[in-house]
């Protein structure tokens, strides 16, 4: 698979496929709250996905070796890393979980994108956890520039992460994304500056990294689908589409409800706000 370089036509229907996944996630925030199930979350991420003329990417899908995902969203709670899949048991107190929304148009193009909710009052580690997973997430995406490297964005993301106290996952990263649920590149959420692939006007691809309260290990559960941490520490996630422009980037899964941009992140972010 080679890297898509998205044209005029495929940029606009990125942005329509991204503008409704980033509102789906608005639609359902309201009802985010203790008591309420990650089957609860599902039905009503599948019910705005139809209202705004989608589908769901993962009810369905399945790589090879994976069983069909059941879901139309993935939820992963506290210590699950992703791909968690949505159940009956209800949210409570001081639980967090990360809803991932991924949409598929009339026209086929996906939109990508995932937030953290916290349940009513949560302890200040995990609401450490979850500012500091978003904001490594910013510093990310404020590297994408064309002529930049993919190395560039995972190293800012690393660097970061780890200098407080935290650690990134390596096994699951961040990707292309068009026409296809995954594309190339793979988009590492650590590495070295000025490696990788020469990011180029016309890429979308996501940004997602991963983070963990405890040590980076991870184990897959007997679903076949949930990732855990292996030490049973809280985890936390942040998901944005981003498009390379000619002269930085717009952030492509941005809507009324999305949390505000850190105010150190510079350029075209706040532009594309």
């Amino acid at each position: 698979m080679s890297i898509t370089i998205k044209d005029e036509a495929g940029i606009a229907g990125m942005r329509e496929a991204c503008r409704i996944a980033s509102q789906v996630l608005d639609d359902i925030t309201p009802h985010i709250r203790p008591g309420i199930t990650t089957l609860d979350i599902d039905r009503l991420s599948a019910e705005s996905m139809a209202r705004h003329g989608t589908r769901s990417a993962t009810i369905g899908y399945q790589p090879p070796g994976y069983p069909p995902y059941p879901g139309h969203v993935c939820t992963s709670v506290n210590h699950v890393v992703c791909h968690g899949i949505p159940a009956d048991k209800p949210l409570k107190k001081g639980d967090i979980v990360n809803v991932d929304v991924t949409v598929i148009t009339q026209d086929g193009w996906y939109g990508d994108n995932s937030r953290m909710f916290e349940i009513g009052e949560v302890s200040i580690a995990a609401r450490r956890l979850c500012a500091l997973t978003f904001d490594a997430m910013w510093l990310g995406i404020d590297q994408v520039r064309p002529g930049a490297r993919l190395g560039d964005v995972g190293h800012a993301i690393q660097k970061f992460v780890e200098g407080h106290g935290l650690s990134v996952v390596r096994e699951f990263c961040g990707h292309g994304i068009g026409q296809r649920f995954h594309e190339d590149p793979q988009v590492l959420h650590y590495g070295r500056p000025g490696t990788g692939e020469e990011l180029v006007p016309g890429m979308t691809f996501t940004i997602e990294p991963m983070v963990n309260i405890g040590r980076r290990d991870i184990k897959e559960m007997p679903d076949g689908w949930t990732i855990v941490t292996k030490d049973r520490s809280l985890s936390a996630q942040w998901e944005h589409t981003v498009l390379v422009t000619p002269t930085g980037y717009e952030v492509l899964t941005l809507s009324a409800g999305s949390p505000a941009i850190p105010e150190f992140v510079k350029g075209m972010a706040r532009a594309a706000a």
